[in-house]
Formats: C-alpha cells, sequence, structure tokens
C-alpha cells in the first residue's frame, strides 16, 4: 500500500459507509422479517432468509480475500459493492419467500467481497498503535447503523413498505464507490496465482449440506436428512485434505498452528452462532410471543447493538496496555451472562430481554474486535487479506450454521408440539406468522384459543433456542479462556 498517494481519510469514510450499508442491512431484515413473512407466507423458508445470504459469504470471502492479496483491495471492494446493489435492488421486487432467498444469495456474494476488504484496508491504512482505535470506530459506526437498524426497520414496514429496507442501501454504495475509485491508489505487484476453486466448491457442499439437513430434519426425517449428513463429513475431509495439497489453498492450514489464530477463530464460529441466533429470533420472541410490535423488537434488538460498540471501542483503546487475554476473557463471561438473563427472564417482557441482549452486546465487542485486532497484527501484510478472511469465515459459518441450527429446532420444536395439542392437520409452521402481524390474512380465520396455544408453543419452542444459546456461550467462554497473550508482527 502506498500511503502517500492514497488520500487515507476519504478512503477511511469510504469503508465506513460500506460497514454502515452492512450493518444497517442485518438489523433492517431481522426486524422486517416477521411482517415480511406475513404478507409472502412460506414460514417454513423463515430461516433460509438469512441461511442463504450467510451461506454464499462463507464460502466466498476466502476466495475474495486472497483475491485481495493479488490483485488488491479497491477492484475487489468495487465488485463486491456493485453486486451487493443489484441484489439489494432485486430482493426489494422479490414477490414470494423463494424469490427473496435467491436474491439474498446475490447480496451475499457481494457482501462475501465487501467484508474483509473493509477490515483488511482498514489494517492496511494504519499501523498497530492506531489499528485498534480504528476498529473501535468501524465497530462503533456498526453499533450505531446497527441501532438506526432496528428502528428504521419498524418505521419503514409500518410506513412507505418492506422493499425499502433493502433500497435504503443505495446511497451508501454509490457513495463508497465513487470515494475508492478517485482517492485510493495501491502499488500491488500483481502474481500469477490460482484460486482454490476446488476448495470453494467443497466448502460450499459441505457447509450447504449441513445447513440443509439442520433445517429440514423435522421435516424430512431424521432417515432422510442423514445422508445430508454423511456428505458434510466427507466435505469437510476432502476440503481438508484439498488444503493441504493445494499450491495456493483457499484457507492456509498453517494460520491455524497459530494458538492465538486458532482458538480466536473458533470463538469467532461459536460467537457467531450465538449472534444469529438472537438477531433471528429475539425479535420473533417480542412479537409473536410478548404481542409487540416492529418497533419494539427493534429497540429491544438495538440494545446489542449499543452494547457492542461501546465494547469494540474500549478494546481498541487498551488491546495493547491490557493484553488480548484478559479483554477476550471478559467478553466471554459477558456472552454467557447476557444469554442466561434472555434465557430466564425474556418472559417478563422486552426490557429484560433488551438488558440481556445490551450486556450480549459488550461481550460482542470485547471478544469480536480485539481478536481480529490480535490476528490481523500476528501475520505479515502478504497474509493479512487471508488471515483476515480466515476469521470473518468463522464468523459467517457461525452465522450460516447458526441460522440453520435453531431454524432446524424452532421448526422441530413447534411440529412436537402440534402433534402433541391435536393442532396437525388444522394449522401449519406459516400459522405463526399469524402471530406477528395482525393484517396477516388468515388470522381472521384462526379462533382465539388455536392462537393462543400457538402462542404458547412458540414461547416453549424459542425458549429451548434460547437455551441452545446460553449453552454456546458457555461453550465460548471455555474457548476464549485458552487464547495467549499477542506476538505482534509487522
Amino acid at each position: 500500500m502506498r500511503e502517500t498517494t492514497t488520500h487515507r481519510a476519504l478512503v477511511f469514510t469510504a469503508l465506513l459507509l460500506a460497514m454502515f450499508m452492512s450493518a444497517i442491512e442485518v438489523t433492517i431484515v431481522a426486524t422486517a422479517m416477521p411482517s415480511i413473512s406475513a404478507e409472502l407466507g412460506g414460514f417454513e423458508l423463515y430461516s433460509w432468509v438469512f441461511s442463504s445470504y450467510l451461506l454464499v459469504q462463507a464460502v466466498t470471502i476466502p476466495i475474495f480475500g486472497k483475491l485481495s492479496d493479488l490483485v488488491g483491495r479497491k477492484p475487489v471492494f468495487i465488485f463486491g459493492v456493485v453486486v451487493f446493489l443489484l441484489g439489494s435492488v432485486a430482493c426489494g421486487f422479490a414477490s414470494t419467500m423463494a424469490m427473496l432467498i435467491a436474491f439474498r444469495f446475490v447480496q451475499g456474494l457481494g457482501a462475501g467481497a465487501v467484508q474483509p476488504v473493509i477490515t483488511t484496508l482498514a489494517a492496511d491504512l494504519y499501523p498497530l498503535e492506531e489499528r485498534g482505535r480504528v476498529q473501535g470506530y468501524i465497530s462503533g459506526l456498526w453499533g450505531a447503523s446497527s441501532i438506526l437498524g432496528p428502528l428504521a426497520g419498524g418505521l419503514i414496514v409500518h410506513s412507505i413498505g418492506w422493499p425499502w429496507i433493502f433500497w435504503i442501501n443505495l446511497p451508501f454504495g454509490i457513495a463508497s464507490i465513487a470515494l475508492i475509485v478517485i482517492y485510493l491508489h495501491e502499488g500491488v505487484e500483481r502474481e500469477a496465482r490460482r484460486i482454490d476453486y476446488a476448495g470453494a466448491a467443497l466448502l460450499l457442499v459441505g457447509v450447504g449440506s449441513l445447513m440443509l439437513g439442520l433445517t429440514q430434519a423435522s421435516a424430512w426425517g431424521l432417515t432422510m436428512v442423514l445422508p445430508l449428513f454423511a456428505a458434510f463429513v466427507i466435505a469437510v475431509f476432502l476440503f481438508i485434505r484439498q488444503e493441504h495439497r493445494a499450491p495456493d489453498p483457499l484457507m492456509h492450514m498453517e494460520l491455524w498452528g497459530n494458538g492465538l489464530i486458532r482458538f480466536a477463530n473458533v470463538a469467532t464460529l461459536t460467537s457467531g452462532i450465538m449472534m444469529i441466533g438472537l438477531i433471528t429470533f429475539l425479535p420473533t420472541y417480542v412479537q409473536g410471543v410478548l404481542g409487540g410490535s416492529a418497533l419494539l423488537a427493534g429497540f429491544a434488538l438495538s440494545s446489542m447493538t449499543l452494547g457492542w460498540p461501546l465494547a469494540a471501542f474500549y478494546a481498541g483503546h487498551h488491546i495493547i496496555d491490557i493484553g488480548v487475554p484478559r479483554l477476550v476473557r471478559a467478553g466471554g463471561v459477558c456472552l454467557l451472562a447476557g444469554c442466561l438473563i434472555i434465557a430466564t427472564l425474556a418472559h417478563y417482557g422486552a426490557v429484560p430481554a433488551g438488558i440481556g441482549s445490551f450486556i450480549i452486546g459488550i461481550g460482542m465487542g470485547l471478544v469480536n474486535s480485539t481478536t481480529l485486532v490480535a490476528i490481523q497484527s500476528s501475520v505479515p501484510w502478504n497474509q493479512r487479506g487471508v488471515a483476515t478472511a480466515s476469521n470473518m469465515l468463522m464468523r459467517i459459518l457461525g452465522n450460516a450454521l447458526g441460522a440453520a441450527l435453531f431454524g432446524g429446532v424452532l421448526n422441530y420444536q413447534m411440529a412436537r408440539y402440534l402433534g402433541r395439542e391435536g393442532l396437525e392437520g388444522r394449522v401449519s409452521l406459516d400459522s405463526i406468522q399469524d402471530l406477528m402481524s395482525e393484517a396477516a390474512p388468515r388470522a381472521a380465520q384462526l379462533p382465539a384459543d388455536v392462537l393462543a396455544l400457538l402462542r404458547v408453543g412458540l414461547a416453549d419452542s424459542l425458549h429451548v433456542v434460547f437455551w441452545g444459546i446460553a449453552v454456546l456461550g458457555l461453550v465460548t467462554v471455555l474457548v476464549v479462556w485458552r487464547i495467549p497473550q499477542l506476538r505482534r508482527v509487522e
């Protein structure tokens, strides 16, 4: 990177605009999904609106991370933003849940290029002494935009319609492209190296098989999904072998020999599963069980995105004097504490849920920001894109698996409940959307006692989901306790 020819402040502004676009997209969609599901139908596909987006990101982030090392950050960033905007426009025109999921694949492809470049470019532009502070600013803006996202999602859905939660990305994406084109000047010696497409294909097959098996287990039965789990195991085995043999592997396995990178990435994976579980199903709980509005659900989810930037900003300023191990351990404890509050007290209302969400946000900020800066600072420049991508892969993979896992748990628990209460055949999983929108077309057709039973079943099923998230919180605590002190490489 030739910093003398790059306008650092304006390039960083472009990164912040792209981060704002990415962050607001996640939380706007999360709080608007109950209303979208009520209009488009297809509640059994609910979690796939998140999973499809995350699956493509999980597969493409390592590819684009490596490409950014080979051809430079600039072309990869521009490509990613353009594709993301095209997907956003298409999502707003979706008329069925299946169409929305397909267009989310396109969005995920663009995000897979944008996400690793944002954090990698920030590391390129600033030395370690400033890097923690800069990553804190990125996380701070992520939090601010995410706080706006749930509130904006509720307002947009109730005023101008849900398609605008996707179309709102356009001005931010266009502005970020313009700034990058004009003010980022790279001095990259392009190398004639190959991308590990075989590894990418195996990763896609493996993760896709696992996600499909998790989400469809309740609908298809265990016997039918066992081949999918077998395909996952085989694909992972072949992927690891491919990565050891490939001249330019998708994932550099030697990075995992570094204890800091290994445990930091595992902690990122488990916390990613937790995060998407809350983002996906806390709004469902507030609206479907507590009877709150989309706006109230946005407030509950905003608590997490308020705690996150505060903790990330603190971690960025104190990573050198406090040290990596102490920061991530404090974060792990906060994650577990917040999960326990939601699992035990959420039924008392949105306020306890918001408090637990806030504490989880603090934990996320301490764990994710600290581990990212530590990983970037433990490798040289020519491995920084790959190392950053490995961490982001674990986060996105965790998100993808979390959406599939907890979506499968919810579907399974609800199917059992409907059978136990004698409602099987009278109502379906799609009927859950009637609890989340008074305007749902079938709400008036279902008797009040059936709706009451559905609400009880949804509450019980979501409590199982929340306790599952708490178990992941405990696992995260155990993992972060193994993260060693940073050994700096510049």
